[in-house]
C-alpha cells in the first residue's frame, strides 16, 4: 500500500531488479547524486557528503531547474546491506528536528519490494500527498540506476 499513515507515510513499490542492487541505488554517493530530487534536479557531487555509516552525517545541496537551491542534512540510523536503511532527513540543516526515512528492501520474485516510511510531523494530508509523489520520481531514478 502507498497512502498516508498515522506518522506520516509509506510507498510499497516493486523493482526488477535484486535487492543488492536497489540497496547500492540508494547508498552510493554518485546514485544517491543521481536520484536525490529526480531527473530535474542536480545534486552535484562536489556539494555532496554522504558516506553511510551508523551515527554518521550527511549533507547534500539540491540546485533545482530555476537555479535555487535546497541544503539537506541528515544522520545516518541504521544499515544493514541488501534489508533495510534508515535515515534521518531535513531541509532546515540548522535546526534540531528531522525526519526519519525508513528503507526496507525483500526479494520477490520479480525483484526486490521497497517498503519506504517516512515520518512527517505537523504535515497537512496535502503535504503528505504532495511529499509522496515527490518521493516517487526520486524512485523512478532509483529503479533506472538499479534495474539498469
Amino acid at each position: 500500500m502507498t497512502g498516508i499513515t498515522a506518522e506520516g507515510f509509506e510507498i510499497h513499490r516493486e523493482f526488477a531488479a535484486p535487492p543488492a542492487a536497489v540497496f547500492a541505488a540508494l547508498t552510493t554517493a554518485e546514485h544517491f547524486a543521481r536520484w536525490w530530487g529526480g531527473a530535474a534536479v542536480e545534486v552535484p557531487l562536489d556539494r555532496l557528503d554522504f558516506e553511510p555509516v551508523v551515527g554518521g552525517t550527511w549533507s547534500a545541496v539540491m540546485v533545482l531547474p530555476d537555479g535555487n537551491t535546497i541544503d539537506w542534512a541528515g544522520t545516518f540510523l541504521e544499515i544493514t546491506p541488501d534489508t533495510r536503511f534508515v535515515l534521518t532527513i531535513t531541509d532546515r540543516p540548522h535546526e534540531p528536528e528531522q525526519a526519519p526515512v525508513t528503507f526496507e528492501l525483500s526479494p520477490t520474485e520479480r525483484g526486490t519490494l521497497l517498503h519506504m516510511t517516512q515520518v512527517s510531523p505537523g504535515f497537512t494530508a496535502e503535504q503528505r500527498e504532495a511529499t509522496i509523489a515527490g518521493w516517487q520520481t526520486f524512485l523512478d531514478v532509483v529503479a533506472e540506476i538499479a534495474e539498469a
